[in-house]
């Protein structure tokens, strides 16, 4: 029997634990044989399935069922990410603010528009948001300069200690109030 026949493999015992995975660098992952999504500027989204508790495994182009439809894979993994992941705000000390999950989710976060326009919702202002490490996703109003400062360098305290699998990025995000969406802060007008 060969790897992916066996019964942890099949398609119905493991859709219901796929999950989204926001990443920049894919480290040693093939794009040969893995489903990517592009997202934001750089980033892209790979798929992990939960194996237990503190293990998660890549998806890849073989485990999927002939024909799968990757955006659809999507949306499912992010209902899966709804309904198995509590996301919680949080402040920081320096006026800014992080998302909170489980350790393993919380750049995932960066996949649900509506936190982001809750945020901007309370907040009546842009949201720069920096996303250093998996689990390390930060933001401040656009126009809090201080907590913005704080927050950047928080960001890049944070990506520098991290270990290379689990860095994300240095650059800002923005989500604007205005139009109501997430991009990279280079791609203002």
């Amino acid at each position: 029997m060969k790897k992916y026949e066996e019964e942890k493999y099949q398609f119905e015992h493991m859709k219901d634990q796929i999950y989204p995975w926001v990443r920049k660098e894919l480290g040693d992952i093939s794009e040969k044989d893995t489903p990517i999504v592009s997202f934001i500027g750089d980033l892209r989204i790979i798929f992990v399935i939960k194996r237990d508790e503190e293990s998660f495994e890549v998806l890849k182009d073989d485990m999927l069922p002939h024909g799968c439809d990757v955006e659809a894979l999507y949306y499912a993994s992010c209902e899966n990410l709804v309904r198995d992941v509590e996301f919680v705000i949080a402040n920081t000390w320096y006026g800014g603010f992080a998302i909170l999950a489980d350790g393993w989710h919380e750049v995932s976060s960066l996949c649900f528009k509506h936190i982001w326009q809750i945020c901007v919702d309370k907040l009546k202002d842009d949201l720069l948001i920096m996303v250093p490490t998996r689990e390390t996703v930060l933001f401040a109003p656009a126009a809090q300069k201080e907590a913005v400062i704080k927050m950047t360098e928080h960001g890049k305290q944070a990506y520098m200690q991290a270990e290379d699998k689990d860095k994300i990025s240095r650059g800002l995000l923005i989500f604007s109030k205005d139009r109501k969406e997430l991009r990279t802060y280079e791609e203002q007008d």
